[in-house]
């Protein structure tokens, strides 16, 4: 990405997520558990389909502590039996509230620029979360910081913007919210993902010397459901100068 393409992409964070209709509003919390916990056939599904990103982030090698941005309903958990210390950074605290895998977070964050800049990774994760993220430059610097020498920075991401994974969410959840509620699972896309995977990887490659793209199920953007980055060497003089200051906004 030339030089003036990049910096018009980092200058146009913060996004604003655009509003909710007060029907959306109303079942907005209920229909997000849903959709995490698998309640309905076509959720089940989607989350079928979604376990290639927690596979894709997941290691099978030892990692004596993991930090994972947006923890959600701590779903990506059980994918890292091998680590040591699980700290999570999530402002949804109601998503996590009375789960079971709760027994084994280390430390829970309502905020990445809560945790500790002494506080050092091995790997930094993070599931269908940065395509939330109003501040993606910030908590992508953030991470850049907060990891050990040698460490990772990992992530799965929908292939927002693609024509495939736009297929999908209309033929599935979309197709629940419309038969459900009536309503158009378009607004809620809009609202929630202010990012697609093509700025992430961008913002993402700003940050760090080294980093890795895989896809599903095609290594085509347009006709992939999902995307992999896995990122290392983090350019420190660009993390400093987005990481200091501020909050994650959701």
């Amino acid at each position: 990405m030339a030089q003036t393409d990049i910096t018009k992409l980092l200058a146009s964070y913060p996004r604003p997520h655009p509003p909710l209709s007060d029907e959306w509003q109303k079942i907005y919390v209920e229909t997000y558990k849903s959709s995490r916990e698998g309640k309905t056939f076509l959720y089940k599904l989607t989350q079928k389909l979604e376990s290639w990103m927690h596979h894709s982030v997941a290691s099978r090698a030892h990692t004596p502590h993991l930090l994972e941005i947006g923890a959600g309903t701590l779903n990506h958990v059980q994918y890292e039996s091998q680590t040591e210390l699980y700290d999570i950074a999530e402002p949804f605290s109601a998503l996590y509230a009375g789960k079971p895998e709760l027994s084994r977070v280390n430390m829970a964050y309502d905020d990445l620029f809560d945790v500790p800049l002494d506080n050092r990774y091995d790997r930094i994760v993070s599931v269908a979360a940065l395509e939330h993220i109003s501040n993606l430059p910030n908590v992508v610097a953030r991470a850049g910081l907060l990891l050990k020498d040698g460490g990772q920075f990992s992530a799965g991401i929908p292939s927002e913007g693609g024509f495939l994974w736009g297929l999908s969410w209309r033929a599935s959840v979309g197709l629940i919210a419309r038969i459900k509620h009536g309503l158009d699972y378009g607004e809620l896309m809009r609202h929630e993902h202010i990012s697609t995977a093509p700025d992430i990887i961008s913002v993402v490659r700003y940050f760090f010397e080294n980093c890795k793209i895989t896809r599903f199920p095609t290594p085509l953007h347009s006709l992939s459901l999902y995307a992999g980055i896995h990122a290392s060497a983090p350019i420190i003089h660009r993390c400093k100068a987005f990481a200091l200051d501020g909050e994650v906004q959701l």
